[in-house]
């Protein structure tokens, strides 16, 4: 059996990460606090989070995607040991550099202390 054991992959010229291609892998992912100042706490391929009001954000790709033509997967928690949830937003067309999305409970939009997104193409 063959064993490869590397600290760091990196595209032929070294400057970044590899290209996945023939595999569904995540094409972008982001952890981040929704509350008070909407700050990202880990990420790959997410810029920036654009917080649209309570409950509302727009998360912004690094590197545009092919297209739109995505799966996203949404959690989502606040402090309490409430129900709450994090869905894509379908009233908002995803892009090739941005998905919308929006968190609460009950149907009413709330901003929520963990929210974590995941992007598969």
């Amino acid at each position: 059996m063959s064993e490869i054991r590397v600290t760091t992959v990196s595209d032929t010229a070294g400057t970044g990460p590899v290209t996945l291609t023939g595999q569904y892998a995540a094409k972008a992912w982001v952890n981040f606090n929704g509350t008070g100042t909407v700050a990202i706490r880990e990420s790959a391929n997410v810029g920036s989070i654009t917080d649209n009001g309570t409950g509302l954000y727009t998360v912004n790709f690094s590197s545009s995607l092919t297209d739109a033509n995505y799966s996203i997967a949404t959690n989502g928690r606040d402090g309490s040991a409430a129900f709450v949830t994090s869905n894509f937003r379908y009233n908002v067309a995803p892009t090739s550099s941005s998905l919308a999305i929006n968190t609460g409970s009950g149907g009413i939009f709330a901003d929520l202390d963990y929210v974590t997104v995941t992007v598969t193409r």
